[in-house]
């Protein structure tokens, strides 16, 4: 991702929810299986709580820090405990992930490109800070029009998606472990 001064090569970890585009981003000095779990723990899964809704699955791409054995990696481990399904990303297709794709390459534009130039970072938790009111501005008042938003924010659209969520699991018999809803994707940017 990058490098900070006094702190070295920083990462970036990312997830996204494939239908709102609502977006988390933490940054980290290392590219673990507890970093990659991280964000889902101290973000995502609060958020999807506060709205009463589930994160069934996630889709990540093939790297180290999301792939082990079920039993014996953390990331892995983490998802079971949570429920959470896995899927990860075709061999050599970017694309596959391309949410987070996307996502990283405004981010780059819209945050890093920009916040270097006016601002020396000396610890993780200043920059992590000013990511955060990034992401708030992402998520809660720039407009997206893709197809997906449509022309509004993507915590419109989550919430939106929410009132259809709970329309299906009303309308559903298999309901009882709340509103069928929500796939994410995660991802690091490649380091550079």
């Amino acid at each position: 991702m990058g490098y900070l001064k006094g702190v070295g090569r920083i990462y970036q970890q990312t997830v996204i929810d494939t239908y709102s585009s609502v977006a988390f981003a933490k940054v980290y000095d290392n590219k673990t299986p507890v970093t990659a779990a991280d964000p889902l723990h101290d973000q995502v899964l609060p958020f999807f709580e506060e709205h009463d809704l589930e994160v069934l699955r996630v889709l990540t791409d093939r790297g180290p820090e999301y792939c082990g054995r079920d039993d014996r990696h953390p990331y892995q481990i983490f998802l079971g405990l949570n429920e959470i399904d896995h899927t990860r990303t075709k061999a050599k297709h970017p694309q596959t992930n391309g949410i987070c794709e996307g996502f990283h390459q405004t981010c780059l534009h819209e945050f890093y490109q920009i916040t270097f130039r006016k601002k020396i970072y000396r610890d993780l938790e200043t920059l992590q800070a000013d990511l955060h009111a990034f992401l708030a501005h992402y998520n809660n008042e720039r407009t997206h029009q893709g197809k997906r938003c449509q022309g509004r924010t993507p915590l419109q659209t989550f919430l939106d998606a929410r009132e259809v969520a709970w329309e299906k699991r009303l309308a559903g018999a298999a309901a009882e472990n709340g509103p069928n809803m929500c796939s994410l994707e995660a991802a690091a940017p490649a380091a550079g």
